[in-house]
């Protein structure tokens, strides 16, 4: 990256003079950062693409995935308060997943803001 940018700042050295002469609409700051850009661009056009072919590869499964899943995840989530009172998933030889409540004293302080206690401690209403 270092090398990339390194040749960036080299090319746009040397190429300013020439470039500011030509087209004077623009600053030599502007066309600068757009000879940066445009080599960025093209450095990173090869992730790009695989990134891409990757997308339209796992595309179709994630879709199929959401569509079959995707309720039940929703009442999952409807009926599940507070995830963090729950430990980490965790999948049986059978292949069933399980998610166990933690321990009462494991569990994150959940204490609300109570209402005023009078002296003999129980809440006024």
């Amino acid at each position: 990256m270092r090398r990339l940018l390194l040749i960036c700042a080299a090319c746009t050295a040397t190429a300013l003079p020439a470039i500011a002469e030509e087209e004077s609409g623009k600053s030599l700051m502007e066309r600068g950062a757009e000879l940066f850009l445009e080599g960025l661009r093209q450095e990173m056009e090869p992730a790009i693409g695989d990134l891409r072919a990757l997308a339209d590869q796992f595309g179709p499964a994630l879709q199929s995935f959401m569509q079959e899943m995707g309720p039940a995840l929703a009442d999952l989530a409807a009926q599940v308060q507070d995830w963090s009172t729950y430990e980490a998933p965790e999948m049986l030889p059978n292949g069933d997943i399980i998610i166990r409540k933690k321990p009462p004293q494991e569990q994150p302080d959940q204490s609300e803001p109570q209402d005023e206690q009078s002296s003999d401690g129980l809440t006024d209403i």
